[in-house]
């Protein structure tokens, strides 16, 4: 079985990227109880003219784990207050986009990981 990889890309509004950063670093995730779950990285992403692209990148043993964690009641909580829904105006644009890959090849510097 190979990893798998599960992307969100947000389209950030113009201004509020410290408001998006800070419902990820706020939020509780409960990513670590999940089997299966490696890493989780936020990323930020070049600026357009209306916005700055965001990914939320999780790394799973298999496919079958991220599967799971989608359907599990940590998934439901993680996710009940990371909604689209600012107190003042929406954060990003329009919907996420999904992507999901299996990883078919690593390469690591194994001298950076020593």
């Amino acid at each position: 079985m190979s990893q798998f990889i599960a992307m969100n890309r947000f389209k950030v509004k113009k201004g509020s990227e410290e408001a998006f950063e800070k419902v990820w670093s706020s939020r509780e995730s409960y990513l670590d109880r999940m089997p299966g779950f490696v890493e989780f990285h936020l990323l930020k992403g070049p600026e357009a003219e209306d916005h700055t692209l965001y990914s939320s990148h999780t790394v799973w043993q298999s496919k079958a784990n991220f599967e799971a964690w989608t359907k599990s009641e940590e998934f439901r909580a993680a996710h009940a207050r990371a909604g689209n829904d600012s107190s003042s105006a929406p954060l990003y644009i329009g919907h996420p986009q999904f992507e999901g890959f299996e990883v078919k090849l690593t390469q690591t510097n194994k001298a950076a990981v020593a």
